[in-house]
């Protein structure tokens, strides 16, 4: 029995070195994995990530679409350029028999895109017109042609400028009796209105007044100068202009304001919005309401002078052409028209 149990007590030499083989190796495998795990560890960190290429979406592109602001823009981009020239003699390259002869002239403005620096020029620049040479009393017809005064608009001896233009004719008995006295008889007058009126470039406009006391417009606003409404004015002043001196309140297309006289026909006036203003008279301004008779004060035309210029962005010249004018008339109008801008011309 006791023999039996020492013999389980003490294994053999040989099982015992297969045990500690086993656990070498198991360390040593265990060690290579380790360090195979570890150098893949380091290598992640040391060797750098292989480049991605990824593709980036595609951009949207949106074209707006061409406004009329745009096509004025290329248009003053294309006037800005130089215009081509052409020179005037045509040049061989080896001595000829014969000298060959000049180039025409040609004119580019018309194979040119416009250039919006002439237009707006054209429009500041304004009613154009020249100046004539005197005639009877030193009066000078801006149409007739001859010499002029600059450029501009020249009527009845005064020279401005404007693109919206008003005349105002005061067509009484007293200013009809000064201007026939003066060699400037009422026909005359209306020859050179309608030869202004054959003058004004088509981008202006016009209106024309004429009063006593009450008033007649030529239209109720004012109108383009085109052919048509320049022979539509030309018609009406041949054919409805007031030549006694008189004008009814009950005559055609006359406006009859109560009280009457000048300051309704200026605010009537200047309701056209117009940038320069001709006022042809003597410069004595009568009015009556109710049967009642009195010239207007000069306080109160001062009054509505600065009233309806402070309504306006810009001044509006005031241009009077004044027949035998008295000295106080003269002095007044000559302050209103000093103000404003304007001129003041008597014809004695």
């Amino acid at each position: 029995m006791s023999a039996t149990v020492a013999i389980a007590e003490n294994p053999k030499p040989g099982t015992r070195k297969g045990a500690a083989g086993a656990l070498v190796g198991s360390l040593i495998i265990h060690g290579i994995l380790a360090l195979v795990g570890g150098a893949l560890i380091v290598a992640q960190y040391i060797q750098p990530e292989p480049p991605k290429f990824v593709a980036a979406a595609a951009p949207k592109i949106k074209i707006p679409p061409q406004s009329r602001q745009h096509r004025m823009n290329l248009a003053a981009h294309a006037g800005l350029a130089s215009k081509p020239t052409f020179k005037q003699r045509l040049v061989s390259l080896r001595p000829t028999a014969f000298a060959l002869p000049e180039a025409p002239k040609i004119s580019m403005n018309t194979a040119l895109v416009p250039d919006p620096s002439t237009i707006v020029s054209s429009m500041v620049t304004g009613l154009a017109g020249s100046g004539g040479k005197g005639a009877g009393a030193g009066f000078g017809l801006g149409g007739a042609g001859g010499k002029g005064l600059g450029t501009g608009l020249n009527f009845m001896g005064i020279q401005s400028n404007g693109q919206r233009v008003l005349l105002l004719f005061d067509v009484s008995a007293s200013v009809t009796n000064k201007a026939a006295s003066s060699g400037v008889p009422l026909s005359r007058i209306k020859d050179e209105t309608l030869t202004m009126l054959d003058k004004l470039p088509p981008d202006s406009s016009f209106g024309i007044i004429q009063f006593v006391r009450n008033y007649k417009p030529f239209q109720a606003e004012l109108v383009p100068a085109s052919k048509a409404n320049r022979d539509l004015a030309r018609t009406w002043v041949e054919t409805q202009w007031s030549e006694s001196g008189q004008m009814a309140r009950t005559g055609k297309g006359v406006i009859a304001p109560d009280p009457n006289g000048l300051p309704p026909i200026l605010r009537a006036g200047y309701a056209m919005k117009p940038d320069v203003i001709f006022l042809i008279s003597d410069g004595s301004f009568e009015r009556g309401s109710g049967g009642g008779n009195e010239k207007v004060p000069y306080e109160e035309l001062d009054e509505l002078f600065k009233e309806l210029q402070k309504e306006r962005v810009a001044k509006i010249p005031l241009n009077f052409i004044g027949f035998q004018m008295r000295d106080d008339d003269k002095d007044f109008w000559q302050k209103i028209v000093r103000r404003t801008g304007g001129n003041l011309r008597e014809i004695k």
